[in-house]
């Protein structure tokens, strides 16, 4: 059903899909149109935003491959993320509220390890990992909640000697936004919320958490339309949204 929720909504959606979020975001970041620069997306929820801002940029569109650590028996929840270069970031603070074992948080990072090299056969196959040393990375995802996914994705972004990195995202939770600056980056959003209960879904007017599959087609669609058309052209219909609510 669309637009089901497990709460109420204290806010106005801003945003229509994500592809209408990524025509906003763009218009926030034309500055970087005439510079060297490559756009990454975290997928799968950041490759359809970050479509309309590569071909904005007429830049290169590729993956940062990062995801969260799942909460035992609260998997909406995360204690950190891992991203594809296989280092682990941890939220001190959340696991104060849910000691895990050492061997419950090892396991939850192999097994998050294992399905990250996974979805990166998914998306790249054997093609190895685009060259971004002396370039303007701009990392996008669909919003920023904890942070902690857009943390592990700038770690393992500068270890591949970016000349500087972006953050950019639709809209972040204010906390959040505070958290992932602190790493010396720049954060580029469309709106920042200063709520204390903060969901990604709640800023979009239809949302659906994207399968790899969907993930996979929005991405090889680009790759297709961009080697067609190096200028641009039109974006493809929304996906079909299934409501759910998501963080990151």
């Amino acid at each position: 059903m669309m637009n089901e929720r497990k709460h109420q909504p204290t806010t106005t959606p801003i945003f229509e899909s994500r592809y209408d979020a990524g025509r906003q975001l763009a218009a926030k970041l034309v500055g970087y149109k005439n510079e060297s620069s490559v756009v990454l997306a975290i997928p799968n929820g950041g490759v359809p935003v970050a479509v309309p801002v590569a071909l904005e940029l007429a830049t290169y569109l590729d993956l940062v491959i990062a995801r969260k650590l799942p909460i035992p028996l609260l998997p909406e929840g995360g204690f950190g993320a891992v991203a594809d270069d296989g280092n682990a970031i941890l939220n001190d603070e959340v696991l104060k509220k849910f000691p895990l074992t050492e061997h419950q948080i090892n396991f939850q990072i192999n097994k998050v390890r294992s399905d990250i090299r996974q979805r990166s056969l998914l998306y790249r196959g054997t093609r190895p990992l685009p060259g971004i040393a002396g370039k303007t990375a701009i990392i996008i995802d669909d919003g920023l909640a904890s942070g902690y996914t857009m943390m592990a994705a700038v770690a393992s972004v500068r270890r591949r000697d970016p000349q500087s990195v972006v953050v950019a995202v639709p809209v972040a939770s204010a906390t959040a936004l505070g958290e992932v600056e602190k790493l010396g980056v720049r954060v580029v959003t469309v709106s920042t919320a200063h709520v204390s209960k903060f969901y990604v879904a709640d800023y979009y007017r239809y949302w659906d958490v994207l399968t790899d599959e969907q993930g996979v087609k929005c991405f090889k669609d680009w790759q297709a339309r961009r080697s067609q058309n190096p200028a641009g052209g039109e974006l493809p219909a929304r996906i079909s949204p299934r409501a759910s609510k998501m963080s990151h």
